[in-house]
């Protein structure tokens, strides 16, 4: 299983990392080059969907179509929830006729309904527990 970590390098600063070598900048709005927690929550679903659609969408298109999913939601600063994200898949789909394009689209539809699990668990809801090891033995 990937461990995943972050460190804090400086003041609202922190790099995500992965124990297969990935890494990420984390930061405030205020900080140039990093992308802020949230952007990182919107990121991670529009992949899940991109990533979930992707085996349909090439049985389709071919393996080299292309796509964009653009994901956007206000954050509600009262609650400190996004109330609602919204995704758009954009693609070209004008070399299919309208059958064919109802067919894929129920497909891509339901594969994201189905295999994404970042979406799955924002739909659902998950318990978050979080402690701290001050590195005590006592």
């Amino acid at each position: 299983m990937t461990e995943l970590w972050v460190e804090r390098t400086g003041t609202r600063r922190y790099t995500g990392r992965s124990s297969r070598g990935a890494q990420v900048l984390v930061g405030s709005e205020d900080v140039d080059g990093v992308f802020t927690p949230g952007e990182l929550l919107k990121i991670a679903l529009a992949a899940c969907s991109g990533m979930s659609s992707d085996a349909p969408l090439a049985r389709r298109l071919g393996d080299d179509y292309q796509a964009t999913i653009e994901v956007s939601g206000p954050a509600d600063r009262e609650q400190e929830r996004y109330p609602l994200l919204e995704e758009v898949l954009k693609l070209d789909l004008s070399g299919l006729d309208d059958a064919d394009r109802e067919r894929l689209l129920t497909v891509v539809y339901r594969a994201v309904d189905q295999v994404c699990t970042v979406g799955r668990t924002l739909k659902s809801g998950t318990e978050v527990r979080f402690e701290i090891d001050s590195g005590d033995q006592s």
